[in-house]
């Protein structure tokens, strides 16, 4: 680690030149650059992406014509580094520390983050901004003088990058790098959502609503909290094989009923509705038929997905008041960054949590655009980018 902090420290204070993979245009593939990358103001620190991985919303938002979406960008959130040098008043971090950035704040000192209740940090609210965390400004540009723009306060599609200290969590070293970089969203968001927000009991059934990486994560995350039955909602009947990888024990896919609402068949299987519902998709129409299958007086529907910016949910008054069930939303699974994730390490190197089991390709960072078909044509879970592999 001497050496390493040796070899960092050399560019410490000076903008770095490195490779970046630049979005310029919605939906078209990513474009090996040179950029620059200034060094950390107050409280930030520069990282040296080691991996990467890509995200179901990675793609949405490459996808989006308005904003949110604007371009030029770099797009990444998953990703393990090193510290690579470190701006004014950072206390907690180090040249060479081991970490995963997340797009979720915790500053640990306000309000929610003091709280055992939210997740929320009360001072620095999410928000999908183009920009660093305190300021609105960036710290990427081309060679020509370019601004870039951030995506989710990480941006890790690029060899460096520049973070705020309140989204970057140390990780134990000996975590793989193709596994760390997993803890930075889908795989956090998903058990977390099991584990913490519905609190999963053992012996309940639970209904996941699409099985991408976080719907995966969620049957994970039920599986070690002891659920009994735990029933995956599909379009890709594909994914039934994986799911049992992962403790789903019933599959069903949504194509081939379509003579009744999916809320009715999962009632029909569960003779009333399922204790907890998870909708992992990111649609309006999905949220409303998983709160149509929890189950009545006790049943918890979950939202995880990410669905267009403006979309709305429409419920009756009466089903609401009548029913006795809970909607809630778990962004990031309701986990603490700086004081969960360590948790969670901790579960996959006792091999209580199955993180391998959701790395299904790994490719280079030439080749991240192979990344991105393979996640539109569904044929991966986790697809892990090396940035010097």
């Amino acid at each position: 680690m001497a050496s390493t902090q040796t070899e960092l420290s050399k560019t410490a204070g000076k903008p770095i030149h490195c490779r970046a993979a630049v979005a310029r245009k919605p939906g078209e593939p990513l474009v090996i650059e040179e950029v620059i990358v200034a060094p950390p103001k107050a409280r930030e620190v520069r990282l040296k992406i080691i991996c990467t991985s890509l995200c179901h919303s990675d793609v949405t938002f490459w996808k989006l014509k308005e904003f949110p979406g604007c371009f030029p960008r770099i797009f990444g959130h998953e990703a393990f580094g090193v510290v690579e040098s470190v701006g004014e008043d950072v206390r907690d971090l180090n040249e060479g520390d081991s970490v995963v950035p997340i797009f979720l704040p915790d500053c640990t000192d306000c309000l929610d983050c003091t709280s055992k209740k939210s997740n929320n940090c009360s001072k620095f609210q999410f928000k999908v901004s183009p920009w660093m965390l305190r300021d609105d400004t960036s710290r990427f540009t081309t060679i020509d003088g370019e601004t870039l723009y951030h995506f989710l306060f990480i941006s890790s599609f690029s060899e460096y990058t520049v973070v705020d200290i309140a989204n970057v969590t140390k990780i134990d070293p000996c975590v793989p790098p193709n596994r760390a970089c997993l803890f930075s969203c889908g795989v956090s968001t998903g058990v977390g959502a099991a584990l913490k927000t519905a609190n999963v009991e053992p012996g309940s059934t639970v209904v996941i609503f699409g099985l991408g990486a976080i719907g995966l994560a969620v049957a994970e995350g039920a599986r070690i909290c002891g659920a009994t039955r735990i029933i995956g909602v599909d379009i890709n009947s594909d994914k039934l094989e994986i799911g049992r990888q992962f403790g789903v024990t019933d599959f069903v896919n949504s194509n081939s009923y379509e003579d009744k609402p999916i809320s009715q068949v999962i009632n029909e299987m569960t003779n009333g509705g399922a204790d907890y519902c998870f909708e992992c998709v990111g649609l309006g129409t999905l949220v409303q038929e998983a709160y149509a299958c929890c189950r009545k007086g006790w049943g918890k529907t979950i939202v995880l997905g990410v669905d267009k910016p403006g979309a709305e949910l429409t419920f009756k008054s009466f089903d609401v008041l009548h029913s006795g069930k809970t909607l809630m939303g778990s962004l990031f699974g309701g986990l603490k960054p700086k004081s969960d994730i360590p948790l969670l390490v901790k579960c996959y190197l006792d091999k209580v949590l199955q993180l391998d089991k959701f790395v299904t390709h790994e490719v280079s960072f030439q080749d991240i655009n192979k990344a991105f078909d393979l996640l539109v044509q569904g044929k991966s879970v986790r697809c892990v980018i090396w940035m010097d592999k």
